[in-house]
């Protein structure tokens, strides 16, 4: 590359770098001032402050001390926003738990010979295939394994990533030391599930985005732990980029980046709308949530014709985000009900129908009878909440002498104060068949008991009519 050329680009990035700078340190008064009541995730304990910035020679020492090259987006964020701060392990305000101190808990990830393996190739990169991941910690899964060699396979999977913050829940956030993917900040858990790359290209980008999220409300949703793990940037920005993709992987990814925003607008739902009406598969469902957690009504009719290809989706959507319309979808259930098969379709049904207000045994009964422990499980805990469960004692007692060890303690917890001396035979069988305790059966057998003035020791005793 001609000289010339290269120094006005490496001045047109820095101008751009700095402007960042002033935008992040104008940001972070903002969103202070927006989340006061420190709901965002993590903001309890970094309260948005930050530490006094370093200095070159404090890069250039950490640089030469672990021989490696730090991005210069990090650089720049380290000695011109500030390092480290009040949160955990004294970090600084930041995603999460915020942003370690420079040279904090570098062994996060890589426990022994850190130095070693912090300068080494960095072999993860964005969308593995869990194919991939699982030939890569192959060996260090296996019990058999010397404690050098575990550390050799940790200094290989891991090399090359700075760990710079904690999520918790053994998870990271860590940033790309070399190779194509330098500078990127990567998302890792310890328990060595695949690890997930952000969306945004530097760690300037990355940080930007969360102080948006903070100060459009986004990150003060229920449940908002995806920070970094989902799409980011305005919903213009998504729209334009899922319109000018082809890749249904990267629409899926604009759809859920879509998906996390607090509220979308009539324009936005009319092409969302118009999208799910040309759209198949995943991103045609993906669609449809959208549709449903924003606009239930509008959503209505589409999610009736869905049932014919998901009802596990449709239940789970009206469940997720309009759960107070679930009676709209009881003539559903009972049209559907003996074609559910699977115990996941079946908890979603049942939250729906628990939700109703009304004796729903006629339709649950009948799996009392089924193959799988699973549905069998949640149809004696939806009978247990009925306010007349005392009126399916026999269907009780076929739980009560089931071969799951589950159905039999789901069905000895849903039999709470229901006082019925026909039971007494099948808790004499249970105390029988249980000399010893096995999954808390015994437990809630002489729950069941008590009332009756008996244990799982008395009973065996007890002489009762055949």
């Amino acid at each position: 590359m001609n000289e010339g050329i290269k120094i006005k680009m490496e001045e047109s990035n820095s101008k751009f770098i700095a402007e960042q700078i002033e935008r992040i340190k104008s940001k972070l008064v903002e969103a202070k001032q927006i989340d006061k009541d420190l709901k965002v995730f993590g903001a309890s304990s970094h309260k948005y402050a930050l530490g006094e910035v370093v200095s070159k020679e404090d890069i250039l020492k950490f640089e030469t001390e672990y021989n490696v090259e730090l991005p210069n987006c990090y650089k720049a964020f380290l000695m011109n926003i500030g390092n480290g701060g009040e949160s955990f392990s004294s970090s600084a305000a930041g995603p999460f738990y915020g942003i370690y101190p420079l040279g904090k808990n570098v062994n996060d990830l890589i426990y022994e010979n850190t130095k070693e393996y912090l300068k080494g190739d960095c072999i993860l990169y964005p969308k593995m295939s869990d194919e991939y991941w699982d030939d890569l910690i192959e060996k260090i899964e296996e019990d058999a394994i010397s404690d050098d060699d575990y550390e050799k396979e940790l200094g290989k999977i891991y090399g090359g990533i700075l760990p710079i913050g904690e999520q918790g829940c053994s998870c990271y956030h860590a940033i790309v030391l070399n190779g194509e993917f330098k500078g990127r900040v990567v998302n890792i858990n310890s328990e060595r599930y695949n690890p997930q790359f952000t969306f945004e290209l530097n760690f300037l980008d990355w940080y930007e985005r969360w102080l948006d999220e903070v100060i459009s409300g986004d990150l003060m949703q229920d449940n908002a732990g995806w920070f970094g793990y989902r799409i980011g940037g305005s919903l213009q920005d998504i729209l334009k980029m899922y319109f000018l993709t082809n890749d249904d992987e990267v629409k899926s990814d604009c759809l859920t980046g879509i998906l996390i925003k607090q509220k979308l607008d009539a324009e936005t739902l009319d092409i969302i709308e118009e999208e799910y009406k040309i759209s198949k598969g995943e991103n045609q469902k993906e669609l449809l949530q959208i549709l449903a957690k924003f606009d239930y009504e509008r959503a209505y009719p589409y999610l009736v014709d869905f049932t014919d290809v998901s009802l596990l989706h449709v239940f789970q959507f009206v469940f997720w985000y309009a759960k107070d319309k679930s009676s709209d979808w009881l003539g559903v259930i009972e049209a559907n009900m003996e074609m559910i098969k699977d115990d996941e379709t079946f908890s979603f049904c049942a939250y729906l129908l628990k939700e109703m207000n009304i004796d729903y045994s006629y339709l649950i009964v009948p799996f009392t009878e089924s193959d799988n422990e699973s549905i069998k499980v949640t149809t004696y805990y939806m009978l247990g909440q009925l306010s007349n469960k005392e009126n399916y004692i026999d269907a009780f007692i076929v739980g009560l002498n089931d071969e799951s060890n589950r159905v039999v303690h789901t069905a000895l917890q849903a039999l709470n104060v229901v006082e019925d001396k026909k039971l007494l035979k099948h808790y004499k069988s249970i105390a029988e068949r249980f000399p010893v305790e096995q999954d808390y059966i015994l437990v809630n057998l002489n729950h069941r008991l008590k009332p009756f003035g008996l244990s799982n020791i008395t009973i065996k005793d007890l002489v009762l009519d055949t």
